[in-house]
């Protein structure tokens, strides 16, 4: 069977989460653009300022759909309804000393934070990561953002390096970057103490 296939037959799902609340999980498609860019444009500004890309921006939409298509990268949507709420990424890297390595990206409605949404679609995220055959996860931000390095803390990342300087913001000031993995086969959805 196929990945392909296989993400198929997994998504779409529901996941109940804290409070109550149920959310659909589904692969994203290319007919998601306009609900992708309106989720997009929702987020706090602080929340864009360290994304790879500027996903408010359709023509760069266009290339996550595409890169969708060919297979380098796996985006699961959570649904309130027909609100896009959240979303995590799997990025697969194209060189082929780091075909194994992946890296996962995650965003969420500030409205539905808190709730266990960010470790519901981590737990996605690392058996999509599973499926692809990778062994090492990435998760990438800046030392300031310390509610995403706990988060990801607790479910087994650790540091790998802090880089000086590396990225720069919309205004042009530079930040520090903050590299964190953790092994796919040690992953458990268990926080960590």
């Amino acid at each position: 069977m196929t990945i392909q296939r296989s993400l198929k037959d997994r998504y779409p799902k529901r996941a109940q989460l804290l409070g109550g609340k149920t959310v659909t999980i589904r692969l994203m498609e290319p007919a998601d653009k306009a609900r992708m860019l309106e989720f997009a444009r929702s987020l706090p500004e602080r929340d864009l300022l360290f994304l790879r890309t500027d996903i408010t921006d359709p023509a760069i939409v266009d290339q996550w759909i595409d890169a969708i298509r060919k297979g380098e990268t796996v985006t699961l949507m959570a649904e309130l309804g027909d609100e896009i709420v959240a979303y995590t990424s799997v990025h697969l890297e194209q060189a082929a000393w780091t075909r194994r390595v992946g890296e996962i990206q995650i965003n969420a409605s500030p409205h539905h934070r808190g709730i266990g949404l960010g470790r519901q679609l981590t737990c996605e995220a690392m058996e999509v990561a599973r499926m692809l055959g990778l062994r090492k996860m990435t998760a990438m931000m800046t030392p300031d953002q310390t509610g995403a390095r706990t988060a990801f803390e607790r479910l087994g990342f650790h540091v790998e390096a802090l880089l000086a300087d590396w990225v720069e913001d919309r205004q042009g000031q530079t930040h520090d970057l903050l590299v964190m993995s953790l092994d796919v086969s040690g992953f458990t959805d268990q926080a960590v103490a």
